[in-house]
Protein backbone atom coordinates (compact mmCIF):
# COMPACT_ATOMS: atom_id res chain seq x y z
CA UNK A 1 0.00 0.00 0.00
CA UNK A 2 1.15 3.79 -0.87
CA UNK A 3 -0.89 5.26 1.51
CA UNK A 4 0.90 7.57 3.46
CA UNK A 5 1.30 7.43 7.34
CA UNK A 6 -1.23 10.13 8.42
CA UNK A 7 -3.75 8.73 5.68
CA UNK A 8 -3.48 5.01 6.69
CA UNK A 9 -4.40 6.11 10.68
CA UNK A 10 -7.16 8.04 8.96
CA UNK A 11 -7.98 5.24 7.22
CA UNK A 12 -8.04 2.94 9.97
CA UNK A 13 -9.88 4.87 12.15
CA UNK A 14 -12.46 5.16 9.39
CA UNK A 15 -12.79 1.51 9.44
CA UNK A 16 -12.94 0.91 13.39
CA UNK A 17 -15.59 3.48 12.95
CA UNK A 18 -17.55 1.54 10.47
CA UNK A 19 -17.74 -1.02 12.49
CA UNK A 20 -18.59 -0.18 15.84
CA UNK A 21 -21.84 0.71 14.07
CA UNK A 22 -22.19 -2.26 11.68
CA UNK A 23 -20.60 -5.00 13.65
CA UNK A 24 -23.16 -7.85 14.95
CA UNK A 25 -21.58 -9.49 17.19
CA UNK A 26 -24.15 -10.15 20.26
CA UNK A 27 -21.60 -9.21 23.03
CA UNK A 28 -22.01 -5.80 22.11
CA UNK A 29 -25.38 -5.64 24.15
CA UNK A 30 -23.60 -6.77 27.31
CA UNK A 31 -20.62 -4.65 26.77
CA UNK A 32 -19.83 -1.16 27.91
CA UNK A 33 -18.04 -0.45 24.67
CA UNK A 34 -15.91 -1.74 21.33
CA UNK A 35 -12.49 -2.28 22.03
CA UNK A 36 -11.22 -1.83 18.70
CA UNK A 37 -7.45 -1.87 19.13
CA UNK A 38 -4.42 0.21 19.55
CA UNK A 39 -0.97 1.41 18.18
CA UNK A 40 0.21 2.30 14.67
CA UNK A 41 -1.41 1.77 11.58
CA UNK A 42 2.09 1.41 9.79
CA UNK A 43 3.11 -1.23 12.17
CA UNK A 44 4.92 -4.52 11.42
CA UNK A 45 3.33 -6.38 14.08
CA UNK A 46 -0.01 -7.21 14.62
CA UNK A 47 -0.77 -8.73 17.72
CA UNK A 48 -4.34 -10.52 18.14
CA UNK A 49 -5.33 -11.17 21.42
CA UNK A 50 -8.82 -12.99 22.88
CA UNK A 51 -11.12 -10.02 23.87
CA UNK A 52 -11.54 -7.52 25.83
CA UNK A 53 -11.08 -7.74 30.01
CA UNK A 54 -13.19 -5.44 32.17
CA UNK A 55 -10.53 -3.00 32.25
CA UNK A 56 -10.58 -2.74 28.20
CA UNK A 57 -14.33 -2.71 28.62
CA UNK A 58 -14.12 0.65 30.86
CA UNK A 59 -11.01 2.45 28.81
CA UNK A 60 -11.80 1.10 25.07
CA UNK A 61 -8.21 0.20 24.63
CA UNK A 62 -6.79 -3.58 24.49
CA UNK A 63 -4.33 -4.74 26.96
CA UNK A 64 -4.63 -2.01 29.61
CA UNK A 65 -4.74 -4.26 32.79
CA UNK A 66 -2.43 -6.65 34.46
CA UNK A 67 -1.88 -9.00 31.22
CA UNK A 68 -1.23 -5.21 29.67
CA UNK A 69 1.66 -4.18 31.95
CA UNK A 70 2.99 -7.77 30.90
CA UNK A 71 2.55 -7.27 27.77
CA UNK A 72 4.48 -3.78 27.55
CA UNK A 73 7.37 -5.48 29.91
CA UNK A 74 8.08 -7.90 27.31
CA UNK A 75 7.85 -5.14 24.04
CA UNK A 76 10.42 -3.08 26.68
CA UNK A 77 12.63 -6.17 27.28
CA UNK A 78 12.70 -6.31 22.60
CA UNK A 79 13.09 -2.27 22.10
CA UNK A 80 9.75 -1.91 21.11
CA UNK A 81 6.91 0.58 22.80
CA UNK A 82 2.89 -0.41 22.16
CA UNK A 83 3.33 2.40 20.30
CA UNK A 84 5.55 0.36 17.23
CA UNK A 85 3.10 -2.10 17.15
CA UNK A 86 -0.71 -2.84 16.81
CA UNK A 87 -2.84 -4.50 19.66
CA UNK A 88 -6.04 -6.12 19.15
CA UNK A 89 -8.64 -9.20 20.03
CA UNK A 90 -10.60 -11.94 18.24
CA UNK A 91 -13.70 -10.20 19.95
CA UNK A 92 -14.29 -6.66 20.13
CA UNK A 93 -16.65 -6.23 22.82
CA UNK A 94 -15.98 -7.97 26.96
CA UNK A 95 -17.27 -11.18 27.11
CA UNK A 96 -19.74 -11.29 30.42
CA UNK A 97 -17.18 -12.55 33.25
CA UNK A 98 -14.61 -12.81 30.94
CA UNK A 99 -15.99 -16.42 29.88
CA UNK A 100 -14.33 -17.66 26.56
CA UNK A 101 -15.60 -15.92 23.53
CA UNK A 102 -18.10 -18.41 21.31
CA UNK A 103 -17.46 -19.51 18.16
CA UNK A 104 -19.92 -17.06 16.46
CA UNK A 105 -18.66 -13.96 18.27
CA UNK A 106 -15.27 -14.71 16.81
CA UNK A 107 -17.00 -15.05 13.51
CA UNK A 108 -19.08 -11.72 13.73
CA UNK A 109 -16.06 -9.68 14.93
CA UNK A 110 -14.14 -11.42 12.15
CA UNK A 111 -14.75 -9.11 9.22
CA UNK A 112 -13.44 -6.20 11.12
CA UNK A 113 -10.42 -7.80 12.00
CA UNK A 114 -9.81 -9.14 8.48
CA UNK A 115 -10.16 -4.90 7.69
CA UNK A 116 -7.72 -3.66 10.23
CA UNK A 117 -5.03 -6.57 9.16
CA UNK A 118 -5.42 -5.73 5.24
CA UNK A 119 -4.66 -2.18 5.72
CA UNK A 120 -2.14 -2.51 8.29
CA UNK A 121 -0.24 -4.98 6.36
CA UNK A 122 1.63 -6.05 8.81
CA UNK A 123 5.03 -8.51 8.10
CA UNK A 124 4.24 -10.60 11.05
CA UNK A 125 0.66 -11.25 12.98
CA UNK A 126 1.41 -12.93 16.65
CA UNK A 127 -1.35 -14.53 18.13
CA UNK A 128 -1.78 -14.70 21.65
CA UNK A 129 -3.62 -17.51 23.50
CA UNK A 130 -5.81 -20.64 21.90
CA UNK A 131 -8.60 -18.38 20.71
CA UNK A 132 -6.31 -16.49 18.33
CA UNK A 133 -4.56 -19.28 17.51
CA UNK A 134 -7.45 -21.43 16.44
CA UNK A 135 -9.04 -18.09 14.32
CA UNK A 136 -6.11 -18.89 11.59
CA UNK A 137 -5.44 -21.98 12.68
CA UNK A 138 -8.44 -24.43 13.54
CA UNK A 139 -7.79 -27.90 15.07
CA UNK A 140 -3.73 -26.46 16.06
CA UNK A 141 -2.68 -26.54 19.82
CA UNK A 142 -0.69 -23.70 21.05
CA UNK A 143 1.46 -26.18 23.17
CA UNK A 144 3.17 -27.78 20.24
CA UNK A 145 3.18 -24.58 17.76
CA UNK A 146 4.17 -21.59 20.14
CA UNK A 147 7.76 -19.95 19.71
CA UNK A 148 7.52 -21.01 15.66
CA UNK A 149 6.74 -19.79 12.54
CA UNK A 150 3.17 -20.62 10.92
CA UNK A 151 2.53 -19.22 7.30
CA UNK A 152 -0.23 -20.06 5.40
CA UNK A 153 -2.58 -18.29 3.18
CA UNK A 154 -5.84 -16.34 4.59
CA UNK A 155 -8.91 -15.80 1.87
CA UNK A 156 -8.66 -12.41 1.12
CA UNK A 157 -5.40 -11.82 2.81
CA UNK A 158 -2.42 -13.53 0.51
CA UNK A 159 0.08 -15.57 1.99
CA UNK A 160 0.75 -14.40 6.05
CA UNK A 161 3.25 -15.53 8.51
CA UNK A 162 2.02 -15.86 11.93
CA UNK A 163 4.04 -16.42 15.52
CA UNK A 164 1.96 -18.35 18.56
CA UNK A 165 2.68 -17.29 21.91
CA UNK A 166 0.82 -18.18 25.25
CA UNK A 167 -1.44 -15.53 26.54
CA UNK A 168 0.37 -13.15 28.70
CA UNK A 169 -3.09 -13.54 31.17
CA UNK A 170 -3.03 -17.01 31.16
CA UNK A 171 1.26 -16.81 32.10
CA UNK A 172 1.01 -14.30 34.14
CA UNK A 173 0.63 -16.72 37.24
CA UNK A 174 1.98 -20.32 35.56
CA UNK A 175 5.88 -19.72 36.23
CA UNK A 176 6.45 -22.29 33.72
CA UNK A 177 4.38 -20.71 30.73
CA UNK A 178 5.68 -17.35 31.87
CA UNK A 179 9.31 -18.50 31.16
CA UNK A 180 8.38 -19.75 28.39
CA UNK A 181 6.69 -17.21 27.06
CA UNK A 182 9.25 -14.45 27.59
CA UNK A 183 11.80 -16.96 25.78
CA UNK A 184 9.50 -16.97 22.51
CA UNK A 185 8.86 -13.16 22.93
CA UNK A 186 12.55 -12.68 23.08
CA UNK A 187 12.80 -13.95 19.77
CA UNK A 188 10.59 -11.81 17.76
CA UNK A 189 13.45 -9.60 16.35
CA UNK A 190 14.70 -12.61 14.65
CA UNK A 191 11.78 -13.97 13.44
CA UNK A 192 11.05 -10.27 11.78
CA UNK A 193 14.49 -10.39 10.31
CA UNK A 194 14.08 -13.93 8.89
CA UNK A 195 11.09 -12.91 6.94
CA UNK A 196 12.31 -9.83 5.80
CA UNK A 197 15.51 -12.00 4.43
CA UNK A 198 12.81 -14.47 2.33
Amino acid sequence: MNTSADNKTEALNAINEKWMRECTCTLRSTATQAVPGDGSANADIVFIGEGPGRDEDIQGKPFVGAAGKFLNEMLAAIHMKREDVYITNVVKYRPPDNRDPLPEEAAACYPWLFEQINLIDPKLIILLGRHALERFFPGEKISLVHGKILRREVAGMGMRNFYALYHPAAALYNGGMRGILIEDFKKIPKVLEKIEAR
